[in-house]
């Protein structure tokens, strides 16, 4: 019988200073925490569970891949964010145009110094 993957289950996100990633993922940015155990805390992003914990081995210890977070309002989202203390890359950019829908972008990181994104689709009158 073959098997499909159905959708993302869990994002893992290396942390080196628990306590700070919990709380930046938590109060600043605002993601529902789910719970804690141990070094390990759990988050839901719309469906998707993040977690931050220690690296389990020196080879896991590096930085995690981009997570894309949308938002509705990218300029809203970075002005907010930015006030919070938020360090960001760059300011938000149309990446590609398809049609009506315009998608943006903007990168920041977090404490730990994974790279994460804010995306959201602008649909424009052409």
């Amino acid at each position: 019988m073959n098997q499909t993957i159905t959708k993302i289950g869990q994002i893992a996100v290396p942390v080196k200073n628990f306590e700070r990633a919990v709380s930046f993922y938590e109060n600043v940015l605002g993601v529902p925490k789910l719970f804690e155990a141990g070094q390990l805390a759990f988050f839901d992003c719309g469906g998707v569970r993040l977690l931050l914990s220690p690296p389990e081995k020196e080879e896991f210890a590096n930085a995690s891949s981009v997570i894309y977070f949308h938002v509705e309002h990218i300029d809203e989202a970075y002005a907010d964010f930015k006030e919070k203390g938020v360090h960001f890359a760059d300011e938000p950019h149309l990446i590609a145009k398809m049609g009506q829908t315009e998608t943006w972008m903007v990168f920041f990181t977090d404490t730990e110094d994974n790279t994460l994104a804010f995306m959201s689709e602008k649909v424009v009158a052409e």
